[in-house]
């Protein structure tokens, strides 16, 4: 699990500083910056980001803002309450990253650490699914959701047929 998780990150980094570069016809068929309400998460700590990683925060955002269609009312809404939704989910992932670089003497407390880890995640998604459905109907939540994983299968399918297609790897 760790070196998948490793490998992941560095796939996903590398596909970020790629992105730019090699953004063409049939890469991300969703890509667009015209979205009426589209509000990239620009957040003080996401200024900290590499600049791949603000542009992959933005494409995911406006994906979700086109698979969601929303109102001019819900956009103002949404986006502010899902910008800080992403920026605790990424500090319990950047925490169980941490706690998972490396082995530690007694395994049993970092695997424990790991439990705790999912389970701050699981509690950050229920108790912002409660926030999103004051803002959203429940047809849209539930959107909400699969176009995040549907997001992430297409980031990860599209960083297999990159490596695959690049013979020094």
């Amino acid at each position: 699990m760790n070196t998948l998780m490793k490998y992941l990150f560095f796939v996903l980094l590398l596909f970020c500083m790629r992105y730019e570069t090699s953004a063409q016809p049939g890469s991300l068929p969703y890509r667009s910056t015209t979205a009426p309400n589209y509000k990239p998460n620009f957040n003080s700590q996401n200024n900290n980001r590499p600049n791949g990683m603000r542009k992959l925060d933005a494409v995911r955002n406006d994906y979700i803002n086109k698979r969601l269609n929303l109102t001019p009312e819900e956009a103002d809404r949404f986006w502010p309450v899902y910008n800080q939704y992403q920026t605790e989910l990424g500090n319990v992932l950047r925490q169980r990253r941490i706690n998972n670089s490396s082995p530690q003497a007694n395994g049993i407390d970092q695997v424990d650490r790991d439990i705790n880890y999912e389970q701050q995640i699981l509690s950050i998604r229920k108790r912002y699914k409660d926030e999103f459905l004051k803002i959203l109907p429940p047809e849209k939540v539930s959107l909400l959701y699969k176009s995040e994983r549907e997001f992430k299968d297409e980031l990860i399918k599209q960083l297999r047929e990159r490596r695959s297609q690049d013979p020094q790897r």
